[in-house]
Order: structure tokens, then sequence, then C-alpha cells
């Protein structure tokens, strides 16, 4: 794995500037956290279609919705927890008229460690999954974030992008991402099978290691589509590997675990299924480090949840 390490939140200006030059129907909308989200450097290029709301997330994702219906492309990027929490209804309503609004959620699950449990966004994922019309896809590696935001200008329709705010390694792949597609990063064997949202992409690809390094072999799996999902690829791993373990910087109830689950139930025999993530409790305050460690997103819980099922 590469050892290069980049934080994801640090090229949404950069990268939304470079497709603005490209298509004036390119707006950002933000709710004050211009400098945390890098769209600020948006508004210095772009000023005449950027749009500051100050803190009111409704009244943001509104605008957006206004845009939109005025055949503009606009992008939401906010926090995670204030984009698909406290804009959820003005989401919704979009969603329900398929409008054409992009929203980018960074600060993801734990990334915002020292705000504590009001800025987490743990269930985010759960959230947007539930709401018709949107489509989900979490880049793992700057690569897929460049992807994801062109197949979201190119897609007419509600599109929500997870981006990491903690630093993940950029390992890119050789394949274009798609939606409704994903990848298999590594593949040594059948005895287990990881897979992982692209949050999660560096305690996944250490736990990876850790189990190889027991003498396991298995498989990678990067979903950067959570919604559609790739179920002919779950499908296919349920019924060759000997377990499989979700790997999430969010809850376990209802995000890509869930999603993953949803698909085994259908199926009359597959492997057994454990989820790495937080489970049903609030977080805390303290460094992102820290406190996906202490909630279970660590490579300790990696490895018991898939050696608990072999063994």
């Amino acid at each position: 794995m590469s050892e290069e390490k980049i934080c994801l939140r640090s090229y949404i200006g950069e990268l939304l500037c470079e497709f603005a030059k490209q298509d004036d129907r390119i707006y950002v909308i933000d709710s004050d956290l211009a400098k945390s989200t890098t769209t600020l450097q948006f508004e210095k290029q772009y000023p005449n279609r950027f749009v500051e709301t100050g803190i009111a997330e409704a009244s943001a994702m509104s605008i957006a919705a206004g845009l939109a219906s005025e055949g503009q492309i606009p992008f939401y990027v906010n926090f995670a927890i204030f984009v698909a929490g406290t804009a959820w209804t003005q989401l919704r309503q979009s969603a329900y008229a398929n409008l054409n609004v992009k929203m980018i959620g960074t600060y993801a699950g734990m990334d915002n460690g020292k705000d504590g449990a009001s800025h987490h966004a743990n269930e985010d994922i759960a959230l947007v999954r539930s709401i018709p019309n949107v489509k989900i896809l979490v880049p793992s590696n700057l690569k897929e974030m460049k992807e994801a935001i062109k197949l979201a200008i190119e897609y007419d329709g509600p599109v929500y992008i997870r981006v990491a705010r903690d630093n993940v390694p950029n390992v890119e792949f050789e394949q274009n991402a798609q939606v409704g597609k994903s990848t298999i990063v590594e593949d040594s064997g059948n005895d287990f099978a990881l897979i992982y949202e692209g949050t999660s992409a560096d305690i996944a690809y250490k736990g990876f290691e850790a189990l190889k390094e027991r003498g396991y072999k298995g498989k990678l799996i990067n979903i950067f589509s959570v919604k559609p999902i790739e179920k002919e690829l779950i499908n296919n791993l349920a019924e060759t590997v000997k377990c499989i373990v979700t790997v999430e910087n969010h809850s376990v109830i209802g995000g890509l675990g869930g999603a993953i689950a949803e698909i085994l139930a259908q199926k009359s025999k597959h492997a057994p299924i454990a989820y790495v993530g937080v489970e049903d409790v609030f977080t805390e305050s303290g460094t992102a480090t820290e406190v996906k460690e202490k909630y279970g997103l660590n490579v300790e819980n990696i490895v018991t949840k898939v050696e608990n099922i072999l063994k």
C-alpha cells in the first residue's frame, strides 16, 4: 500500500474551481464554513457564483434547490452533519422533485474529533441512503474524488459525496470510478472480505495488512458507490469467502454494513457478516485518532471480528 496520505477535504475548493472553469453553471453554496471546507478558494475565483448563507443550513439547501430549478448545478458544501442532518427536510424535498442538487459533506464520521458528538456525522449515510433518488459516492483517494465530482456534474439528479477530513492513503486504482461500481483493491484469497467506504480507507488498509501478517488470505473491497451499491459483487463475495467484515467511519446501524446486510438477507445462504464502526452510542470529544480508536474503528477490532468468525 502507498505510504502517501492526504486530506481529501483540502482539495474540495481546488477541484470545484477546476470544473467551474469548464462549466459556468456550477455554483457553490456555503454556510459560514468556507475556510474549513476550502471553498473559500471558489469564492475568491468565482465570487458571482458563490452564495454565503451564514449559519442557515436549511436555507442553503433551499437556495441550492432554487438554483437547480433555474438550470444551474449547485454544490452545497458543508460538514456532513449539517448537510445530511440539519438540512435533511430540505434535502428530502429536493430529492422528491429529483432536482439537480449536489452535496459535498466533509468532516464525516468522527473526522471532526475535537468538536465532539454534536459535530460527528455517524449517521449521515443512513440519513441520506433512506431518501429515494439520491446517489451516494464516497471517494477513497484524490483520483476518485475528482471522478466523483465529475460524475455528479454529469448526472441529472441529487448526489451526495462524502469526503474525508482525516488523512487517507492516496492509493489510486487503474479503472475509473463509476456510479454503482466498486473496486477489488487486493485479492489474495477467500478467508475473508474486508469491505470499506472511502473515509475509513486508512484503518481498512492497516487491518488488511494485519490480517495478512497473521497468515490470512482475503480480499479488500472499496465501496465507492454506496447508493446504488454493486449487488452482484456483494452476492458473489457472499458465496465465495468464509466471512465478510465491513469497515466504516459511521454507525454500524444503517450505513455500509446495513446496506450489505440488506443484500445478504435476501439469500438463503451466505458468508457470516460482522461490522466495524460506531456502536449504538454517541461519541465524544478528542483527536480523530483517539476517538476512532475508542469507538471501535481500529485494527484490533477488525482482526478480532474476522478471527471470531473464522475460529
